[in-house]
């Protein structure tokens, strides 16, 4: 664990050795609060044209859930996610993809809904 100011120096650069920062979550936690984001990052070039990978955002929900002990709902993201990736489909250009924020969202919850495990 380290203080955000370490953290900053440290997340960003393993962020690129898993794929970059679209699909690293992060979480700081302390013992009594805590907080969820995707390990961030500007890109002013696709604002608004519905091209970001929301991955890193939704794990970055499962890490919360996580820190509040729900661990079934933070192991269906994860299944969720990974099969997902898995698939290809609908994934956005950064991940190889032609698809768009929206509709890699509209796949992942509809991993969600699904009972299939990891696979």
């Amino acid at each position: 664990m380290l203080e955000n100011l370490y953290r900053e120096f440290v997340s960003d650069p393993c962020a690129g050795l898993i794929g970059g920062l679209g699909v690293a979550p992060g979480a700081n936690t302390g013992d009594e609060y805590g907080i969820s984001q995707a390990v961030y990052g500007s890109a002013p070039d696709i604002a608004g044209k519905n091209m970001a990978n929301p991955i890193a955002i939704i794990l970055s929900s499962g890490l919360m859930l996580e820190y509040l002990a729900e661990l079934e709902g933070a192991k269906r993201i994860q299944r969720a996610v990974h099969n997902v990736m898995a698939s290809g489909e609908k994934l956005t250009c950064d991940l190889g993809g032609n698809g768009s924020t929206t509709g890699l969202i509209e796949r992942t919850i509809e991993e969600l809904k699904s009972k299939k495990e990891v696979g």
